[in-house]
């Protein structure tokens, strides 16, 4: 049975955080494919404003264009707002013999439980965690612990809001986001 890893997010921009815990997964020996999922309007961030999707796709494609991790825009299809338990019962209907963990950082682990159907999801995959150095889980459920698997990651401090914030300081953004990314946001004059 394939085992698959599911890296969902709005990458908004995808910057070098994203990247290296998708490396984090892939080599934790849990997973034989990292499939990452591109979603158009989290429910948990409708009100704010994002970047058009297909720019967004064209970012993530360029930062793992060196890659064999699959990228699926399967949640541009699906009925607004998408959630994972949805998209992850698609995935299983469409790949019977697979096998899924649903990976996240740890900093999302706390919130879990917050999560539309959040018990869906445990239904259909186990959760993949990217563990944060001298981390506890005292405040997760047991529930969600019990199907939650953590792998070693030594998390980069950069996030997608820091590199929007920032976005006139090209020795930022040049350290912290992929250079076929950079090239892209600059021809395109994204989030200014």
């Amino acid at each position: 049975m394939r085992k698959i890893g599911l890296l969902g997010g709005t990458f908004d921009p995808v910057h070098n955080g994203h990247i290296e815990i998708a490396y984090s997964f892939i080599n934790s020996g849990f997973i034989d494919e990292l499939w990452i999922l591109l979603t158009p309007f989290p429910p948990h961030k409708l009100g704010e404003k994002h970047v058009p999707y297909e720019k967004r796709l064209s970012m993530l494609k360029a930062a793992f264009s060196d890659t064999d991790f699959k990228i699926l825009s399967i949640e541009k299809e699906l009925p607004k707002p998408s959630y994972t338990y949805r998209t992850i019962q698609i995935l299983k209907e469409n790949n019977p013999d697979t096998f899924f963990y649903f990976c996240l950082g740890e900093d999302s682990l706390a919130q879990f439980h917050t999560w539309k159907h959040f018990e869906e999801i445990l239904d259909e995959a186990e959760l993949l965690v990217a563990k944060r150095p001298q981390s506890d889980h005292k405040n997760v459920d047991n529930e969600i612990l019990s199907k939650t698997t953590f792998v070693e990651h030594t998390p980069i401090e950069v996030s997608s809001s820091a590199i929007r914030d920032r976005i006139s300081e090209i020795k930022f953004l040049k350290s912290n986001i992929p250079e076929q990314v950079y090239s892209i946001i600059e021809k395109e004059n994204l989030y200014r």
